[in-house]
C-alpha cells in the first residue's frame, strides 16, 4: 500500500525515512475544528450542529479502538451513510489508538471517561473528533520499512480530505478528521 501524505511534511524533511538522529517531524498546526470553542467562531459554540452528533465516551483501555468502530458502524447505518463505514472505523481506530496510547498520563484514572469520541454530521462532510487529557500535538512520524508503528497520521492524511488538532478547554486536546459525504445521484 502506497500513501500518499499530500503537503503533510514539514518543510526539509527527508521523503522516505529520517536517519535515526533526525529531529522528530513538527505536529501539524493547530487548525479550528467545527467542535472546539477555544476561539470565537470556530466551535460549535451553543448552535445546532447541522444533520446530526454522536458521542461516546470511552475509558482509556486499549479495548476502546473496537468499541469505537462499533459506535462509528452503529452511528454511519442509523445516518444512512454505510458507504464511510470502512475509511471512517480507520480513521477512528487511529484516533482512538493514540488517544489511548499517547495521551492519557496518570490523571486519566481521575474520570470513567478521559476519551471522548464525536461524530459531526455538516452538510458536505462528516467529522471525527477525539478528545483526550493531554495538551500534547499530535506528532506525525516517519515510520521505517519493518517499523509495526508510526503510520496512523499518514493514515489519518491519506483517507481525510482534512485533519487537524485543537487545545480543549479546560486542559488536553481534540484531534479530528474530515471525510466527505458520498455525493447522491442527481
Amino acid at each position: 500500500m502506497t500513501i500518499h501524505r499530500q503537503n503533510r511534511r514539514p518543510c526539509g524533511t527527508p521523503a522516505t525515512g529520517a536517519p535515526p538522529h533526525a529531529p522528530a517531524p513538527a505536529p501539524p498546526p493547530q487548525r479550528p475544528s467545527p467542535l472546539c470553542s477555544h476561539r470565537p467562531g470556530c466551535g460549535a459554540g451553543g448552535r445546532e450542529l447541522p444533520g446530526g452528533f454522536a458521542a461516546c465516551g470511552l475509558s482509556g483501555h486499549p479495548r476502546n479502538a473496537g468499541q469505537a468502530r462499533r459506535f462509528v458502524a452503529d452511528t454511519l447505518d442509523a445516518w444512512s451513510l454505510t458507504a464511510l463505514g470502512a475509511d471512517m472505523e480507520l480513521v477512528v481506530t487511529e484516533l482512538v489508538s493514540n488517544a489511548v496510547r499517547h495521551g492519557l498520563g496518570t490523571d486519566a484514572a481521575a474520570t470513567d471517561f478521559p476519551v471522548w469520541l464525536g461524530l459531526f454530521r455538516h452538510p458536505g462532510h462528516l467529522v471525527c473528533a477525539v478528545a483526550d487529557p493531554s495538551p500534547a500535538p499530535p506528532r506525525p512520524r516517519e515510520a521505517g520499512e519493518c517499523a509495526t508503528g508510526g503510520r496512523g497520521l499518514a493514515l489519518i492524511g491519506a483517507l481525510s480530505e482534512a485533519w487537524s488538532w485543537c487545545p480543549t478547554a479546560p486542559h488536553g486536546k481534540t484531534v479530528w478528521a474530515s471525510l466527505p459525504l458520498p455525493r447522491t445521484g442527481a
